[in-house]
């Protein structure tokens, strides 16, 4: 009888473990953070930034309306989609729906990851998604306004896009020479990138890629890194280097490993601030 009140016992607390692991992957966590940038005209303190990444043609409930709830909740300004939204692998149908619920919301900026460059009728799905009112950022930059103020809001196709892309000294010089010296927001999917960034000078750049490490450790943050590393350096969150802010997000979906531990799918929330005077 022992014996089998101790086999109980083991099997409800694995029961509990393969539900929280279960919750852990299907559930999305919100998180809030504050972002200063130096050089943020004040007409733009406050703005709220949505940051959704390495999605994978995942849906949080039908047609993705869970994952639309959570973004109608956080009230954004703008919405960042930071690569690898989906891949090789995804059901393209999932898209129309998702697209067109975050456009009614606030608008949709968009760069690849290295997934998107792995499916075939990629050129066609990037023209559905500007048909849906999504602004595909492809080595170029767009303009938001409020007021007589300007924030560049730039992006960069990943690097498996094509070899004679713009560069991204090119892009930054370009935004230079036609805006002088603005704030630069730039949608960047590698994770890896800080010093070119830095050395660049852009203000504040917003990327994915490393899946939050897809295992996460109390203390030690993410294990794996995506060049087969452990312990990457930026997993997720916020990095700084001289004027560049680096925000790497943990994003949504799934990689090779097909699962989550300690790091649930994230959407974040990103409020700029100007300096205080």
């Amino acid at each position: 009888m022992r014996f089998f009140r101790k086999l109980a016992a083991v099997l409800v607390v694995l029961g509990c473990l393969a539900g929280f692991v279960l919750w852990e992957n299907v559930s999305v966590q919100t998180e809030e953070f504050s972002v200063t940038l130096a050089s943020l005209p004040a007409e733009f303190d406050g703005l709220r930034l949505v940051v959704l990444a390495d999605l994978h043609g995942r849906q949080f409930g039908q047609d993705s309306a869970a994952l639309l709830e959570k973004v109608r909740e956080a009230k954004p300004d703008l919405i960042c989609l930071t690569g690898d939204l989906f891949d090789e692998d995804t059901d393209l149908s999932m898209l129309p729906p998702l697209l067109e619920g975050l456009t009614a919301l606030a608008p949709v900026c968009y760069v690849t990851g290295n997934h998107e460059w792995q499916v075939k009728e990629l050129r066609q799905v990037l023209a559905s998604m500007e048909a849906a009112g999504v602004t595909v950022l492809q080595n170029e930059y767009a303009l938001l306004r409020r007021g007589e103020a300007t924030l560049v809001v730039a992006g960069v196709d990943d690097p498996c896009g094509p070899a004679d892309k713009k560069t991204p000294r090119a892009l930054v010089e370009e935004i230079r020479a036609e805006q002088g010296d603005p704030c630069i927001l730039m949608l960047s999917h590698r994770n890896d990138e800080l010093p070119l960034w830095a050395g660049l000078g852009v203000d504040l750049v917003l990327s994915g890629h490393c899946h939050g490490g897809v295992v996460r450790l109390p203390f030690l943050g993410g294990v794996f890194g995506t060049e087969h590393q452990l312990f990457p350096d930026f997993d997720s969150g916020l990095y700084r280097s001289a004027q560049t802010t680096l925000f790497v997000s943990r994003g949504l979906g799934l990689g090779r490993l097909p699962f989550r531990l300690n790091n649930r799918p994230q959407l974040a929330i990103l409020t700029l601030r100007c300096p205080k005077t």
